[in-house]
């Protein structure tokens, strides 16, 4: 049973999530939250498996619970997939190096609301194709200075540096082993490596360094 926290300032969109994941099997929502600081009251105690947190709250922000829950090793076991309704929101990049395991806009389909829950208790994570365009985006507007190629790129694989790009993507292993036609698990061993050879905290940090070294994205 993946344990579930639920928080947004939005007493709707609170509602709509709970009543979207009550009713699922494998998922129980443990406590919802209002703002920043009663969700991180709330992730302390529960230690939930994961935690939906809305980017931009009152007293703290979502990404102000996400760094303190990156600092907290009682908290090794907790996800965090963030959501927006921001079109374009200028913290995305802060959340992907702070380790958030996925972003998900509130209009997003039921089944990928669904999904990115599942997959982040799995280990995995989920980009939604709309938060993976505007990162796309942002980084071509703001090219100043061009790309900055990670220092250890030239220490992986061309298996890993496709594998890289394909992450990029915000894919999971099993879409992503799909297209290469291999095995989920073997982009799951693909994508530790990569972790330790960039040094990237999470999964989402490793689109942060494809995307800051300018490697060429495949098109889904």
């Amino acid at each position: 049973m993946i344990e579930l926290v639920i928080a947004d300032d939005q007493s709707l969109i609170r509602m709509a999530l709970r009543n979207l994941y009550k009713d699922e099997d494998d998922i129980h929502v443990a406590a919802e939250a209002e703002d920043g600081r009663e969700a991180w009251e709330v992730i302390r105690r529960i230690r939930p498996d994961v935690a939906l947190l809305d980017i931009r709250m009152p007293g703290l922000d979502g990404l102000e619970v996400l760094r303190r829950i990156g600092k907290d090793p009682s908290l090794s076991g907790t996800r965090v997939v963030m959501i927006t309704t921001f079109e374009i929101d200028e913290y995305i990049f802060e959340a992907l190096a702070g380790g958030a395991a996925g972003f998900i806009m509130k209009d997003a389909p039921p089944e990928d609301l669904l999904r990115a829950v599942r997959l982040a208790a799995a280990g995995d994570s989920l980009l939604s194709p709309d938060v993976t365009r505007k990162v796309i985006d942002a980084y071509a507007e703001r090219g100043t200075g061009g790309a900055r190629p990670h220092p250890n790129l030239g220490d992986l694989t061309e298996r890993e540096q496709e594998i890289l790009r394909w992450v990029a993507t915000g894919l999971p292993n099993d879409e992503i082993g799909e297209r290469l036609f291999i095995s989920p698990a073997t982009v799951r061993t693909h994508v530790g490596k990569l972790l330790a050879k960039l040094g990237a905290r999470d999964r989402a940090g490793l689109v942060a360094i494809a995307y800051r070294s300018g490697l060429d994205i495949p098109e889904t």
